[in-house]
């Protein structure tokens, strides 16, 4: 459901810049290009890319509000902290002293060794 959801949101996102990008100025916004008929025009008639940008916005408001009700039901009752698990034999107080002396992890690898070079979160 929510892929279907967000696949809708992205096309509608799209379509929404190409109506926008299509549009012409009629404001003359930025100084550039467009204008009415001159300074004591009345405001035109909605036109039907006008009354299309409404719709794919009104529509795109409601995809992510939606997108939001299925993110907020999907992590509620959980935490990032509950997913947090300490190695076995473990308590909370011994997590945070390290398990090495300091110094020894940071020696250049053996030789022969050929494992990659990952860092460790122990």
């Amino acid at each position: 459901m929510e892929n279907v959801v967000l696949i809708i949101h992205l096309l509608l996102a799209l379509g929404l810049i190409a109506v926008v990008l299509l549009q012409r100025s009629e404001g003359g916004g930025l100084g550039m290009g467009g204008g009415g008929g001159g300074a004591m025009s009345g405001r035109a008639a909605a036109t039907a890319m006008t009354k299309l940008t409404w719709i794919l916005a009104i529509a795109f408001i409601a995809t992510s509000i939606t997108l939001t009700i299925l993110a907020a039901q999907k992590s509620s009752g959980s935490s990032v902290l509950d997913r947090i698990t300490l190695p076995a034999g473990q308590d909370a107080g011994a997590a945070d002293a390290p398990s090495n002396p300091l110094g020894s992890d940071l020696l250049p690898p053996a030789q022969g060794d050929n494992a990659p070079l990952v860092p460790s979160a122990d």
